[in-house]
């Protein structure tokens, strides 16, 4: 089996009883799904593809009952993507507004495959944001998350044209739909 196809396969078992927190409750991988379609359609490289179907795995993925670790990664998938599910990885046990932080100076210096996945991941959360809010989210915490995504994603740009263009399709978006219901 290639890269990708083990790569979404441990994805879709690790994340298998995981919903969105979104109104509709949707399954979790349908947000890995739409991560890694976007990859394809930015043609990026087989690694990155495969780490974008695991970018959450670190942070919220379970293996019988185990939390899955950058070492089962690695194993699995080679340093490579490991490396990429790395960067791009936050540390949980890190205060979230200093992680939120860390992601926006971090972007700029992280290698392209990680720019690429981390932009992929938040217009992957926008869109999700604008077709299903989060339940318990007021307006002001989804204008405050659009912000942040924007922010974060100035420091990933220029790598994929198509990513950029997606993101400031969906920021432009949330933004009229963010008026709209405000």
């Amino acid at each position: 089996m290639d890269l990708i196809a083990r790569a979404e396969a441990f994805a879709r078992e690790v994340h298998a009883r995981q919903t969105r927190k979104g109104e509709a409750a949707e399954p979790y991988i349908t947000h890995l799904e739409d991560v890694a379609a976007l990859l394809v359609a930015a043609a990026a490289p087989v690694e990155t593809i495969a780490a974008g179907w695991l970018h959450d795995t670190i942070e919220d993925g379970h293996e019988h009952g185990h939390p899955v670790t950058l070492h089962d990664l690695a194993e699995r998938f080679g340093w490579p993507v490991a490396a990429i599910v790395a960067e791009v990885s936050d540390e949980k046990a890190i205060p979230k507004a200093l992680r939120k932080d860390l992601q926006i100076r971090h972007a700029p210096r992280a290698s392209a495959a990680a720019r690429m996945v981390k932009l992929a991941d938040k217009i992957s959360n926008l869109r999700a944001i604008i077709a299903s809010p989060p339940v318990g989210w007021e307006h002001g915490r989804k204008v405050e998350y659009f912000g942040w995504a924007a922010r974060v994603a100035v420091g990933c740009r220029g790598v994929a044209p198509v990513l950029d263009e997606a993101f400031d399709r969906a920021y432009r978006e949330g933004l009229r739909w963010l008026a709209e219901t405000a």
